[in-house]
């Protein structure tokens, strides 16, 4: 059978990565598995790999502790700001 579901809200942590140097710092603070040298787009380990994060992404911190980046247009429609 098929059932219409709702996906339970869940409060996460999450930062957007705007580019230059101090968002570099700030994403490999965030992000206990981030790396980069600071003239580069930073990379986060998630689940599926290494992945770059582009100027505007957003890294989020997942219910489990992964972290996973995001594009902005599909955090504007998921997610919303609390604070």
């Amino acid at each position: 059978m098929i059932h219409t579901v709702r996906k339970l809200p869940k409060v996460v942590k999450a930062l957007q990565y705007t580019g230059g140097l101090r968002s570099h710092v700030e994403v490999l603070e965030f992000c206990d598995a981030a790396y980069g040298d600071g003239d580069l787009d930073p990379f986060i380990e998630t689940l599926e790999g290494n992945m770059k994060v582009s100027k505007g992404d957003w890294i989020i911190c997942g219910v489990e502790g992964e972290f996973y980046p995001c594009k902005p247009d599909i955090f504007a429609k998921t997610y919303e700001i609390v604070s």
